[in-house]
């Protein structure tokens, strides 16, 4: 059956994506992201576009009228970097939510998708490196990363309460990490995956043999390939289940394990040069599926290097058509 479908934040990483798949089903997309349509890192002519800033509620009221169901992904955020410098600016995110939510009342929406994050959980459980995997109720007692991680746990509150007083159907995802094609790979807001991709690349074509690392390459964290996302994204929404839920890879590794990976992809060995004094997050973070298991049968299908081989090539193929077209390299997303 066709149904008329809002993605928040689609000209982001994880909402373009999504798009493509709700587009693959048959179904009426309808886009909206604060960038210019040009600065999207997907779009669809057969789409209904919007260059809208959904922190506003009229904005929310008028995209939000006749549609079926909504996926927020929308919010202000990017790789650690861009979190610890500006927890302001990520905390404003939460009109964007508060917002959808309420235009959902307003204008009858079915169901509603919120995408939390991994940032949610308690710090004092994520302080040593190679953890037990994180347990959904291991996000209280609240001890979220300042900032983005507060708005997120604060937005899941609000969709639990929108569906305990109004009964309005919520889904939460809780990602871990995502990565994959098509998302940013340079410019601040990159995370490590694709920073560490970009960097072996090019130290393997200027000839070079040193990186820089954040931290002393000893955190640990894991690592979801986008298409395992959209899976698990895509069968929690049309579940039954309104907990919040971790959707992540459970194989853990640290930021020195995934430059060993990377370089044998690349074929090219580095030295690291440990920069100490950069923002490097919590010591150790990993998702136990446990509960996604049993609540709706959905695990991961994609290891570590099977998708850094896919996210390594794309990114490599646009370092070099860049190169081609001006004769050094410039940001291509």
């Amino acid at each position: 059956m066709k149904y008329r479908y809002l993605v928040a934040g689609a000209g982001g990483f994880i909402g373009g994506h999504l798009v493509k798949r709700l587009l693959n089903e048959g179904h009426e997309v309808i886009c909206a992201d604060i960038k210019p349509i040009e600065y999207w890192f997907q779009h669809y002519d057969e789409c209904t576009n919007f260059s809208f800033d959904l922190k506003s509620y009229s904005n929310c009221l008028k995209i939000t009228k006749n549609v079926d169901y909504i996926y927020n992904m929308a919010c202000n955020m990017g790789g650690m970097g861009f979190i610890e410098n500006n927890k302001a600016e990520c905390m404003l995110s939460v009109l964007i939510n508060t917002n959808l939510l309420r235009a959902s009342l307003e204008n009858n929406v079915k169901k509603y998708f919120f995408s939390s994050s991994a940032c949610v959980y308690n710090g004092s459980k994520q302080s040593k490196t190679f953890i037990e995997g994180l347990r959904e109720e291991d996000a209280y007692p609240a001890e979220p990363e300042d900032g983005y991680g507060w708005e997120k746990l604060f937005s899941e509150r609000m969709c639990r309460h929108f569906t305990e007083d109004f009964k309005l159907e919520t889904r939460v995802a809780r990602y871990h990490n995502v990565y994959g094609p098509l998302g940013t790979f340079d410019g601040g807001r990159e995370k490590a995956p694709a920073a560490l991709c970009r960097k072996i690349i090019l130290a393997k074509e200027n000839n070079e043999t040193t990186i820089d690392v954040w931290g002393d390459g000893e955190q640990t964290r894991s690592f979801m390939y986008i298409d395992d996302c959209l899976e698990g994204t895509m069968k929690l929404f049309g579940s039954d289940c309104s907990e919040s839920l971790n959707i992540g890879s459970e194989e853990q590794v640290s930021i020195n394990q995934m430059i060993d990976i990377i370089s044998e992809i690349a074929n090219h060995e580095v030295k690291k040069n440990y920069q100490l004094d950069k923002p490097k997050g919590v010591r150790g973070r990993t998702s136990n599926n446990d509960l996604i298991r049993q609540k709706i049968n959905w695990d991961t299908s994609y290891s570590l290097k099977n998708g850094l081989e896919l996210t390594y090539k794309w990114i490599y193929d646009q370092i070099n058509n860049s190169k081609s077209n001006t004769n050094k390299f410039t940001k291509s997303y």
